[in-house]
């Protein structure tokens, strides 16, 4: 016996649980899956009694009215049938039944029912002329409670705009504004029980002059009351709120996009999680385990509000983190206890530096990239000839003419040639901020530790002015008198450990900047000569680029340093 999807209210939702297992012996409504679409979240009950035999859907799929779930089988397949058959006819007279007797009833108010008819029919056009009060769609079930209000008096919504929340036993459904409009009164309120054809909102439609509210209100006897009566299979045929909650065509591919859980993980975390559809997609898109979070609503449901409430506590949390410990801020556990000293010898405690205590939560955040460091060499011998040629005149000027002003201008042209590197990731991960100026931050050691003034349009400028700034930051910086200004808005840095030693050096990415070169002392090392066929004395200066991994590849890196020590071996690269 194949027990399929039933009408599911939209075109196709996607298996988020299953919740019966080959061989179990199951009664007739008990629940076999949980579907969710973007606008709802059923529970889909079995239409027959047996036992499991085959599981046809899968965690994740995409089914649509009519496909098969599951295949039962039942002890007395024949009495079953006979039974139901029974039943469908005994349903089918009771329903015949009561139409007969409701439209006797209907016949004394011949004007009112007609005048709904219309007014439901021509309802769009009705509601571009005035505040117009809108009834509930059919829910699927006889009744159902105000889970969630979405909307406020006063709010602007949008045609098919989620507005309410209504949850049953069975399903979780998100109600669509019927039109495009401002909210002139909410007519129900959560936690309130509500029927099918229920008026529930007012809305004053767009680009209208407004009507007055006994304008709006006045059909609303004739409208209500037939709500509460035996008038409901005449709401549910029109079935148009319904087909507006139908998800389109960017919906479900959303939905079939967004990450699928493992049948354990459901298992596991979703199957207590008392949430809504837009709830679920919420926490989804902020990076939140809706399993953590605590519901306020009834019944521990969870809302909108909850989510946030448990993004705000987290943030919280971490920003005083590092007030009160820089340790707990990098993930580290607490140092042993160091008063034996049989065990750790004598000890001593010296307070940092302010400088170096302000720079701890930064270098923590390094722990959190990938970061990759590419090493080369280049030969600066011919360029160290032109810096030995103009050194004289720069320092007559009183001007420090060192390799780092050739370093810093060949890195901001190739940052120019190779704008990724000059760039910043988006907080979702989904961009890459492209920075059309370079901001040349220069590490310079202090006694109170390191700090990286800023050079501004490094590409605008010349090697002596260049020079000139690098003489002036360091003065400041030595002499604690740099502003706010000059330590903000670097793009891209530079760390030169001069002639203090060492072939290299890996340098830690200052997020959020993507990259940092590492410049060591250079030395004079033997390369080879093609045109010679000899060995000849060359000065090599050593490169170390640290990249972000999220947004450089290595083979770019490589290129990108390479390219830089080109352009450091001949400087008259950059006129080209």
């Amino acid at each position: 016996m194949d027990i399929k999807a039933p009408d599911l209210g939209v075109d196709s939702a996607e298996v988020s649980e299953i919740m019966v297992e080959i061989g179990d012996v199951i009664a007739k409504d008990d629940n076999i899956v949980l579907l969710e679409s973007d606008k709802a979240s059923v529970e889909v009950p079995s239409s027959a009694a047996g036992k499991v035999t085959k599981i046809s859907v899968a965690i994740g799929d995409q089914v649509s009215e009519g496909m098969v779930l599951i295949e039962l089988e039942s002890a007395d397949d024949s009495e079953e049938s006979s039974s139901d058959n029974a039943a469908t006819e005994e349903q089918e007279v009771n329903n015949a039944d009561d139409n007969t007797d409701t439209k006797p009833e209907s016949k004394p108010e011949p004007a009112a029912t007609e005048s709904k008819q219309s007014e439901s029919a021509a309802k769009p056009a009705a509601s571009a002329g005035k505040a117009t009060t809108h009834a509930l769609p059919d829910l699927g079930v006889d009744e159902a409670q105000v889970s969630e209000i979405m909307v406020s008096v006063g709010d602007t919504v949008s045609a098919e705009q989620s507005i309410l929340l209504i949850e049953s036993d069975k399903a979780s459904v998100e109600v669509p504004a019927p039109v495009a409009g401002k909210i002139e009164k909410i007519l129900v309120e959560a936690g309130d029980m509500v029927a099918n054809g229920q008026d529930y909102i007012v809305i004053m439609a767009s680009g209208t002059d407004g009507a007055s509210d006994s304008e709006s209100e006045a059909p609303k006897p004739q409208e209500s009351a037939p709500a509460k009566t035996e008038d409901k299979p005449e709401t549910k045929t029109t079935g148009e709120p319904k087909q507006a909650a139908k998800p389109t065509n960017t919906d479900t591919a959303i939905s079939q996009a967004e990450g699928k859980l493992t049948e354990a993980q459901v298992n596991e975390k979703l199957v207590d999680v008392y949430a809504g559809p837009a709830v679920r997609k919420l926490a989804r898109q902020l990076g939140v385990d809706i399993t953590q979070v605590n519901g306020s609503a009834l019944n521990d449901r969870i809302l909108k509000e909850d989510l946030f409430a448990h993004v705000k506590n987290s943030l919280t949390k971490q920003k005083a983190a590092p007030v009160s410990s820089n340790a707990a801020s990098s993930g580290l556990p607490k140092l042993p206890d160091m008063s034996n000293a049989e065990i750790w010898g004598e000890t001593e405690t010296q307070d940092l530096s302010r400088l170096q205590k302000v720079s701890i939560p930064q270098l923590n955040y390094n722990t959190l990239l990938p970061q990759v460091t590419q090493f080369d060499l280049s030969d600066i011998t011919e360029t160290e000839k032109l810096r030995g040629e103009l050194k004289g005149g720069m320092k007559a000027e009183g001007i420090g003419f060192t390799i780092l002003a050739f370093v810093v201008k060949a890195t901001a042209y190739a940052l120019t040639q190779h704008p990724r590197f000059n760039s910043h990731l988006s907080d979702d991960n989904t961009q890459v901020i492209l920075r059309k100026s370079v901001n040349m931050g220069i590490a310079v050691a202090t006694d109170d530790g390191l700090i990286v003034p800023v050079i501004k349009n490094v590409q605008d400028k010349g090697l002596k002015q260049i020079a000139i700034e690098i003489g002036e930051l360091a003065v400041k910086a030595r002499d604690k008198k740099l502003s706010t200004k000059d330590l903000q808005g670097a793009s891209f840095t530079i760390s030169s450990q001069g002639n203090l030693g060492g072939t290299a050096f890996t340098p830690l990415v200052n997020w959020p900047q993507v990259g940092i070169l590492g410049v060591s002392e250079a030395s004079m090392q033997p390369r080879w000569d093609a045109k010679t066929q000899s060995f000849e004395p060359r000065l090599m200066l050593p490169l170390s680029l640290s990249y972000d991994h999220r947004v450089i590849n290595g083979a770019d890196a490589a290129v990108f340093t390479r390219y830089i020590a080109t352009l450091l071996a001949d400087p008259r690269r950059i006129l080209i």
